[in-house]
């Protein structure tokens, strides 16, 4: 290819060309030119191979990463690739200049420990952090001396999982620089042998398609990439790679009989994926929020999505809608036949969907089981039918029972484990380990559906792989007497393209065949079916193949039964809780698995002392765990930074600001000192009406100790002024305003008024919600202290949820920060408290020095809070907010005149 570009550029110099001495200039200057661009910032990545071995589904991949600093002084290189987030990583090394520092897995405790422990020269840091819808990203990064050279080698493994019929594997590509050896290696071993394979990559241009080479024969598949370096650049003269995507290798097995059972060194594998089976007729229950928060994208994608999925409804299906904002809705009084008539009908109830009120997510769930169970008992729907429920919502709740402990004990009560609960969890203003763990409790799965363009096809993908059960009550027995520890082998549901897969370990050792035998519930009968493997045959079978890696099945027994541990610890409680994660821990130590129980520590040796990094693997809450290293012996620390519970803006405390930045999963905050008496505007929306300021209270005596004196929310007023509305808030009582009409209430009454337009909610003693339309919602936590106290008094805390339904134009100490913000962080180093870093922050255009630190959430515990890690802005805010802190003091609680 390269002598090709050469050519059509020599044929374009010859007419202007007099003398052949010219010819050789663009020669060496297009030599030149392609040396130069493979390095950036004094580093070239010579060579990156990514090589994946995968042996019955089970992937073990290697990615090789090599360096040389062509600087002439010491340069940081960045080693950053994404991992799929249903891979573990199982190991890591650094090799500079021919020494080699292995990374090493421990609990997370003792991880921690070794790292506070650790002296470092110079900056380093490691880090796993969730980076995308089915990823996570590892990054580490080491100092090196001119001219030498480091070697990254980090290996991870993974279950493939069959959907659609296919197996799937996503291998991330972003090398951000021209590399001279770029190469993917993916070898496939399939005992069953392959029926297809097939590859691709979202970077793939029709000039790079014939780089890209795939063959499958028998049990081997093949798939290898290896563009040289014009062909990985965006354009001929480019310095810049066009390596920038998924590389995506699908493939299936041949299936000759339903099941496949392997045998290796003491573990078997069963692989279950029967096919052209009778499907069966099925009941969904969609229980559907259209709560004032899922207006916009959130129910317009919905719709669409429901729209889609009744053309895809089967006529001997049954179904129906729940919809639930404050009140519940529902579209017929029970489940009915997807006929073409109900199909229309349906439709036109869909294109109707409309947003309005609150969060009434278990009266919802409440009503939808109770309508599938209402069928079953009057014998409306067919007795061979499989029933789910999926749940769509994006909020908290916050209507009717409203804690999530009480939303999932009636829950569990009410579906007592005959449907799967199918939790999808819009955006990330929700808690979603409540919806998984209600899932989980109830057989079913949690899913989160991204906003953005696509979140439609997000619902309708995951509707697909629910749609066409095809056995009932899935039961796979194996002989008691000669197998163990034992993976889940009973499932509520099979679906078509889907495959089940059990493992365990072999206990008999004078065992010759294991047979497996299958029992369920067809559409039409109960069915059985019955595997057998011979032991010798298949330990010659496996042993002649060169892809097969290790003790392939009993690594994949050991990922199969650590993931369903983590899964039950996630509803378990007590002591229970305790089993099941020494268990998991104990065999994520032992299989060098980093889990949520474990640590890799990756230690370089240097003038006798350490410099230590930790990777943790992050939970679905998106939590990021960074490591930071410093010269000074007495500045180590580890800071944790999860993302938000939900997306907010806040004031509470002394006041305490929390913005939430969810693209970045942190939040920024700042305090405001101002004297007692004094007016803040919060909020101010000159186009829906909306105006939020709130007045100051101190403590009541002056501290001599303190250079500033603390201060309180103790009076918030809250107007709109198209409802004619005014909410005056004070500790002691609320008084609620409307035109002429006044109400007052107190902090000892359980209040929940509607009307058009207006939702008031009083939590005796604890908060006030208050809705307005389709607007955003506002929370107000009260604060009370005790009354002999002789400092500290009553104070209130407000929290504003869905912000982003207020207009562009809104402003004020909080809502200036309602529509998207970004910024970036530089330069982390200690601060004057070794646990609280400082550094860089760069934001609104100006460069500012932020703490990291913790405020408190009280919205869930107003007593003793949840802690928030942030970004601490000083001086009141000074380069973050607009303008001074002074600029936004107004006379009085309903004035909207600021400075």
């Amino acid at each position: 290819m390269e002598n090709h570009v050469l050519f059509y550029i020599l044929l374009a110099l010859i007419p202007a060309l007099e003398t052949s001495d010219f010819l050789i200039t663009p020669f060496r200057n297009i030599k030149k030119r392609s040396v130069d661009d493979l390095i950036v910032n004094g580093i070239e990545i010579y060579s990156m191979k990514i090589d994946s071995k995968v042996t019955s589904r089970f992937a073990h991949n290697v990615i090789t990463s090599r360096a040389v600093n062509r600087a002439n002084v010491s340069k940081e290189v960045i080693f950053d690739v994404d991992l799929p987030k249903t891979a573990f990583i199982t190991n890591f090394s650094m090799t500079i200049d021919g020494v080699t520092y292995p990374g090493t897995i421990k609990e997370k405790e003792v991880a921690k420990k070794q790292y506070d422990k650790a002296v470092s020269r110079g900056q380093t840091a490691g880090l796993v952090r969730a980076s995308g819808r089915k990823t996570e990203k590892f990054t580490v990064s080491v100092n090196i001396a001119a001219a030498s050279k480091v070697t990254f080698e980090l290996t991870y493994e993974e279950l493939l999982k069959r959907n659609f019929g296919k197996y799937e594997m996503l291998i991330k590509v972003k090398p951000k620089q021209l590399v001279n050896h770029f190469e993917i290696q993916a070898n496939i071993f399939e005992p069953q042998g392959i029926s297809e394979l097939e590859a691709q990559g979202s970077f793939i241009t029709n000039d790079l398609s014939h780089v890209l080479k795939k063959s499958f024969s028998g049990k081997k598949g093949h798939v290898s990439f290896k563009p040289t370096i014009d062909q990985q650049r965006t354009c001929a003269n480019c310095s810049t790679s066009l390596l920038d995507g998924d590389f995506i290798i699908k493939y299936d097995v041949k299936r000759d009989s339903p099941g496949d059972l392997q045998i290796v060194n003491g573990y078997f594998v069963h692989f279950f994926a029967p096919t052209n089976l009778p499907k069966f007729p099925k009941n969904v229950v969609f229980v559907i929020d259209i709560s004032g928060s899922m207006s916009g994208i959130g129910i317009q994608q919905t719709r669409e999505a429901l729209l889609k999925i009744l053309e895809d409804i089967r006529e001997d299906d049954y179904f129906n809608f729940i919809l639930f904002g404050s009140d519940v809705h529902i579209w017929q009084d029970s489940l009915v036949k997807a006929t073409a008539e109900n199909l229309k009908k349906a439709k036109d109830f869909v294109r109707a969907i409309d947003t309005r009120g609150m969060t009434n997510l278990h009266g919802g769930l409440m009503k939808g089981i109770e309508m599938l169970t209402t069928a079953f008992e009057t014998n409306s729907v067919p007795k061979r039918s499989a029933s789910i429920i999926i749940l769509l919502t994006d909020g908290q709740p916050n209507v009717d029972v409203s804690d999530p402990q009480a939303i999932q004990a009636n829950v569990k009560k009410a579906i007592q484990g005959r449907y799967p609960l199918y939790n999808l969890a819009f955006g990330y203003g929700i808690d979603y380990n409540f919806l998984e763990k209600m899932a989980l409790e109830n057989k079913g799965v949690a899913r989160r559906i991204y906003p953005d363009s696509d979140s439609a096809i997000q619902m309708e993908g995951f509707y697909e792989e629910v749609a066409n059960p095809m056995l009932t009550e899935v039961e796979l027995n194996y002989p008691e007497n000669a197998i163990s520890d034992l993976t889940q082998n009973n499932f509520k549901h099979y679906y078509d393209g889907s495959e089940i897969v059990v493992a365990g370990r072999i206990t008999d050792n004078d065992l010759n065949s294991l047979t497996a035998d299958v029992k369920a519930q067809g559409a039409e009968n109960d069915v059985t079916f019955s595997e057998q493997a011979d032991v010798e045959e298949m330990a010659k079978a496996l042993q002649e193949q060169e892809y097969i890696f290790g003790d392939y099945t009993e690594r994949l027994w050991a990922y199969l039964t650590i993931q369903q541990l983590l899964e039950k610890r996630t509803v378990a409680q007590g002591e229970e809780k305790e089993n099941l994660t020494a268990e998991a821990l104990e065999l994520s130590l032992k299989y060098k698995f980093v889990t949520p129980l474990t640590s890799m520590v990756v230690t370089k040796p240097e003038d006798n002392e350490d410099k230590a990094a930790i990777a943790d693997k992050p939970v679905e809450v998106l939590t990021i765990f960074v490591l930071c290293f410093y010269a000074d012996p007495t500045h180590s620390y580890l800071y944790s930074s999860p993302s938000i519970p939900s997306l907010y803006t806040s004031v509470d405390g002394d006041p305490h600001f929390i913005i939430s930045v969810p693209q970045k999963e942190d939040a920024i905050c700042f305090n405001i000192n101002e004297e007692t008496g004094a007016v803040l505007n919060l909020i101010n929306d000159p186009v829906t009406g909306i105006r939020v300021n709130g007045q100051l209270i101190g403590d009541k005596r002056v501290s001599s100790d303190a250079k500033i004196q603390n201060t309180y929310f103790g009076k918030l007023g809250i107007e709109n002024k198209k409802l004619e509305l005014k909410l005056e808030v004070t500790p002691e009582k609320i008084t609620l305003q409307e035109g002429r009409k006044k109400t007052v209430f107190t902090w000892l009454d359980t209040v929940t008024l509607r009307q058009e337009g207006l939702t008031v909610i009083i939590n005796r003693k604890k908060n006030l919600v208050l809705s307005m339309g389709d607007g955003a919602s506002f929370v107000i936590v009260l604060h009370q202290v005790w009354k002999k106290h002789p400092l500290h008094q009553d104070f209130l805390g407000l929290y504003t949820l869905d912000s982003h339904k207020l207009s562009e134009r809104t402003h004020g100490l909080l809502g200036q920060f309602f529509h998207q913000i970004d910024f970036n962080i530089l330069e982390i180093h200690p601060g004057s408290d070794p646990k609280k870093p400082d550094a860089t922050i760069v934001i609104k255009n100006n460069k500012l020095t932020v703490t990291r630190g913790w405020q408190k959430d009280y919205r869930k515990d107003p007593k003793h809070g949840i802690d928030i890690p942030c970004w601490f802005v000083h001086n009141n805010g000074a380069g973050l907010i607009d303008g001074v802190h002074t600029d936004y003091i107004v006379s009085n609680i309903f004035d909207t005149t600021v400075n």
